[in-house]
């Protein structure tokens, strides 16, 4: 009986569109995910790929067609209730950080879904859960340094501790290798691996230029173009030179390694 039972779905959007004056920037598009999933989304630049995730994040609502988030639509619902189910890692989110506060702070207000200590109380579990996720990631000898004080990359893992702090039920990841170096994004990559292959671990939607940089673990994929859906489905059907090239309009062979995706122009 169990084994019949569909997924629960997480995200679903139907026909949605997004216009900026007479400009229509995304869709119509529609896709579903579903519990359990991974997602990556690719796709050139001005495809349309930040609209997308703030839309998934609650940050802004389609022109037309209908979003469901968590199983709540988006305009029906009050999305200061919402936001807190959802983590979410960003360059946005990362300039609004006050350079000021201790990193282990940065990722301890996140339960109340806040940016910079106020008057919010905190307890020892509150803390420990903030240590553990640092050292998780990477980074727990950096608890008590200021934000303004850490690297890119340090940003980056700490910003990705602080969207699992509150336990979310989605994970929105927003070019989290953006700006590393090749050794940072491979520490970065493997770490998001280990997450994505963590059946714990919260459905996860992953936005980024970059084929090298799709986690193993990732389970579907999802590739724009001119704020359309070019493909989408499972990522070994999505990810392929075929794809690749008609999206970013040039002859690109897509290779892949160990778990791993890799491109080059042919």
């Amino acid at each position: 009986m169990l084994a019949n039972m569909s997924p629960q779905i997480v995200l679903r959007t139907d026909a949605v569109s997004v216009r900026r004056g007479e400009k229509n920037i995304l869709g119509p598009i529609s896709f579903t995910i579903s519990e359990g999933e991974r997602w990556v989304i690719l796709g050139p630049n001005g495809a349309g790929k930040s609209t997308l995730l703030s839309l998934l994040a609650a940050n802004s609502h389609p022109t037309s067609g209908s979003v469901m988030i968590l199983g709540e639509l988006l305009g029906k619902v009050d999305v200061f209730e919402l936001r807190p189910r959802i983590g979410i890692c960003s360059a946005l989110l990362s300039e609004n950080i006050p350079y000021d506060e201790l990193v282990r702070d940065v990722v301890m207000t996140a339960a109340y879904a806040v940016l910079g200590r106020w008057q919010e109380g905190y307890d020892l579990w509150d803390e420990s859960r903030a240590v553990a996720l640092l050292t998780t990631l990477g980074v727990r000898d950096l608890a008590e340094r200021f934000f303004g004080t850490l690297s890119e990359g340090e940003r980056k893992r700490v910003q990705i501790a602080r969207a699992l702090m509150s336990d979310p039920e989605l994970l929105l990841l927003d070019e989290p290798a953006a700006g590393l170096d090749v050794g940072g994004r491979e520490d970065l990559v493997a770490r998001l691996s280990a997450l994505a292959q963590d059946p714990l671990s919260p459905v996860t939607v992953l936005v980024t230029h970059h084929i090298e940089e799709i986690p193993i673990g990732t389970t579907h994929a999802l590739l724009l173009k001119d704020g359309l859906i070019a493909v989408s489905g499972p990522v070994s059907q999505v990810i392929t030179s075929e794809h690749v090239s008609a999206v970013f309009g040039l002859p690109i062979e897509v290779g892949y390694i160990s778990g791993r995706y890799t491109a080059r122009a042919i």
